[in-house]
């Protein structure tokens, strides 16, 4: 069997070292302190990211995806490429 991915339109920011209060502003506004996403990590301007999976480290080059149902978790530069392309504006429901 083969099976297409449905499609859905994603927040993302792409994280370049310089931007984590940024992305960290992005992910945690309206979210109640204790349910922050990403913390930044001194070492190599890593951020960890709580997901659903569990704990996972974004690196500088990567994107910052916020998922469906409000998630968040890190992508490759090239996986994102291959598997997202830029629209326009739009109305997001989560």
């Amino acid at each position: 069997m083969k099976f297409r991915k449905k499609p859905v339109v994603i927040e993302a920011m792409h994280y370049h070292g310089g931007n984590a209060f940024d992305i960290i502003s992005w992910a945690h506004t309206g979210r109640p302190p204790e349910a922050n996403s990403i913390i930044i990590m001194s070492f190599n301007q890593a951020l960890e990211i709580r997901t659903l999976e569990g704990q996972m480290i974004a690196s500088v080059g990567d994107w910052i995806i916020r998922g469906v149902k409000g998630e968040f978790y890190p992508c490759r530069s090239d996986i994102f490429e291959a598997t997202f392309e830029k629209v326009e504006q739009c109305q997001l429901k989560y």
